[in-house]
């Protein structure tokens, strides 16, 4: 991320980081800021159960996109986005754009009409 910050002339926070998770039987995306980590109880509170990381492997396959260019967007049908509250303190911020050279500015309510998102949540702690 700190690549993508330089490359893009903006600060680490506002890199917008998708991390992928399975829940159930199916993966899930947390949109969050670049100084954003997971929070794990408020994780559990949100979707009932510990945070589980995707392997690369599973990245891939069960979102559409490689490991560094993962975003919120253009990914496989089932795939379920949330976009993480550490976002709502920027104007814009710098998706990927499903590959790890590649990204675009975006405001929130932009992000919010080309994610598909579920709903706003509560996940991370900021550093």
């Amino acid at each position: 991320m700190e690549l993508a910050a330089a490359a893009l002339h903006c600060e680490l926070q506002r890199i917008a980081k998708t991390l992928s998770f399975m829940v159930d039987d199916h993966a899930v995306l947390v949109v969050a800021a670049g100084d954003a980590k997971i929070d794990n109880p408020k994780y559990k509170a949100q979707f009932g159960k510990k945070a589980k990381m995707l392997s690369p492997e599973e990245v891939e396959t069960l979102v559409g996109h490689a490991v560094g260019g993962v975003c919120p967007f253009g990914v496989d049908e089932g795939v379920e986005v949330y976009l993480d509250v550490s976002l709502k303190r920027f104007e814009t911020v710098f998706p990927a754009c499903g590959s790890s050279d590649s990204a675009i500015e975006l405001t929130i309510p932009e992000l919010e009409g080309c994610s598909g998102y579920l709903k706003w949540v509560d996940v991370c702690k900021v550093y």
